[in-house]
C-alpha cells in the first residue's frame, strides 16, 4: 500500500469549491484571480493547486457543481414537463426566480462567466454548455411539432435560438438589477411567440 505524501488537507474541499464557484459567478473567469480565489476560499495557493490543480481545472469543477446544484432544477423542469410549451415556460419562470435569488450572485454562471474572457478553452467550454441547453429547448419544441401542438412547418431551430437568447438576456438583466417580477413579465411576453 502506497502512502500519500504531505499533511492531510486542513480545509473542507466541498465548502472551498462552493466559495470558488461563487467567486467565478460574481466576477467571471478572467477577472477572478488566484489571489481572489484563495481569499474567497480561505486557503493558500499551494492548497488550491494541491486540491484542485490549476485555476482552469478548478473552474471546470465549479461549472460541474453549478449544473448539479443551481442549474439542476431548470434542466429538470425542461425535461419533465408534459409538453414543450410547458417546459419552456417552466424554464423561463425558473430563470426569473433563480437569476434574481438574493442567496447567490445574480444571473447564470454558464452565461456570464465568459464575459471578456481571453481563454479559448473556457469560452468553448461555456459555449458547449449553452449550445447543449439550446438543443434541449429545440428538442422540446420538436416534441410539440411531432404531437401536432405546433404547425409542421415550425422553424424549431429559430424558436430554440430565440428562447436561448431570452434566457441569456434575462441573466444579463438580473445582473443589471432586474427584479423577479420584471423577468416574469419578460417570460410571459416571450411565451406569446410560442404560439405565433
Amino acid at each position: 500500500m502506497t502512502k500519500t505524501a504531505g499533511r492531510p488537507r486542513s480545509f473542507d474541499r466541498d465548502a472551498a469549491l462552493e466559495k470558488a464557484l461563487r467567486a467565478f459567478w460574481r466576477d467571471g473567469y478572467e477577472a477572478t484571480s488566484i489571489a481572489a480565489l484563495t481569499d474567497a476560499m480561505g486557503i493558500r495557493p499551494p492548497s488550491l493547486y494541491a486540491a484542485f490543480g490549476d485555476k482552469r481545472a478548478l473552474f471546470s469543477e465549479a461549472i460541474r457543481r453549478y449544473q448539479e446544484t443551481y442549474g439542476a432544477a431548470t434542466a429538470r423542469g425542461l425535461r419533465e414537463e408534459p409538453t414543450g410549451r410547458a417546459a419552456i415556460e417552466s424554464l423561463l419562470r425558473r430563470a426569473a426566480a433563480d437569476y434574481t435569488d438574493p442567496a447567490h450572485p445574480p444571473g447564470c454562471l454558464i452565461i456570464t462567466a465568459a464575459t471578456n474572457c481571453a481563454d479559448p478553452e473556457v469560452v468553448e467550454e461555456l459555449r458547449g454548455h449553452r449550445e447543449a441547453s439550446k438543443r434541449a429547448i429545440g428538442e422540446r419544441v420538436a416534441d410539440d411539432v411531432r404531437a401536432g401542438r405546433l404547425p409542421a412547418d415550425t422553424d424549431v431551430t429559430a424558436l430554440a435560438t430565440y428562447y436561448a437568447a431570452v434566457v441569456q438576456g434575462m441573466s444579463r438583466q438580473a445582473q443589471d438589477g432586474a427584479r423577479r417580477e420584471d423577468l416574469e413579465k419578460v417570460a410571459a411576453l416571450a411565451m406569446r411567440a410560442y404560439d405565433a
